[in-house]
């Protein structure tokens, strides 16, 4: 499967987007490598991109304005590349679109482990078709069927709550904004304020949590917004756990 996917390289340190290369041909990926905004850009545009690692540091365009470019055509997963470890800056990236980060310096089998971490949540639409369950079938989540159960029992949803449910059980551990969860489970069509997801949460929470008041599934990380924790790793309903 590998073979098939390309990730897209954009640094303009040409030495670590050879070492990059390197690592994840190694690993049976594809890779196309840009060290400019604009060649980014036309790359992003001539070729069907699995993934984009980017830098925020660019020579022409930054990185920012690159994501942001990604985003009005494509939901492709990106994971930033920065040297700037204020909090800010994350946050900025989170919000315009990126899955994720890594702060420079790291080693390549850490950016090699990332994408393949960012490629299983984000192509896990394979929810579909087969129930899926969290902690040992706590919660089980039928997208064909569209039902929840909750300890075999099931649960009454509203559609936003199926949504976002929904959302989280696709990328686990990932951390949605709440203009990101409003993106993917909400839609466009969404008239709501940002903030009015923290009042979702709390009632998808008082339906799934052992003790809503101290959640453990859907987790606030402050500052930054919600991540799904399902205490295991999700899996096909009656094969067993690792």
């Amino acid at each position: 499967m590998n073979q098939e996917q390309t990730i897209l390289l954009v640094d303009d340190e040409v030495k670590i987007t050879k070492v990059l290369e390197a690592y994840l041909e190694k690993s049976g990926y594809h890779t196309l490598s840009a060290h400019d905004g604009i060649c980014a850009w036309e790359l992003f545009q001539q070729h069907e991109i699995s993934l984009v690692v980017l830098d925020l540091m660019l020579p022409d365009i930054s990185g920012e304005e690159l994501c942001r470019r990604i985003r009005t055509q494509s939901r492709v997963p990106i994971i930033m590349l920065t040297a700037k470890s204020e909090e800010l800056d994350l946050l900025e990236g989170l919000r315009i679109g990126a899955d994720d980060y890594l702060i420079k310096p790291f080693s390549p089998r850490t950016v090699v482990a990332k994408i393949e971490a960012v490629l299983r949540r984000t192509t896990s639409d394979e929810l579909v078709g087969v129930p899926v369950s969290v902690n040992h079938g706590y919660l089980v989540m039928d997208v064909q069927n569209n039902s929840v159960k909750k300890q075999g029992e099931p649960l009454s949803l509203t559609p936003t709550e199926w949504k976002l449910l929904r959302t989280f059980f696709k990328a686990p551990h990932r951390i949605f904004s709440r203009d990101q969860l409003i993106t993917y489970a909400l839609g466009d069509n969404f008239d709501g304020y940002d903030r009015s997801i923290d009042t979702y949460i709390k009632s998808l929470r008082s339906k799934i949590e052992p003790d809503r008041k101290n959640p453990q599934y859907i987790i606030t990380v402050h500052g930054m917004g919600y991540k799904f924790v399902p205490g295991d790793e999700l899996n096909p309903k009656g094969e067993p756990e690792t």
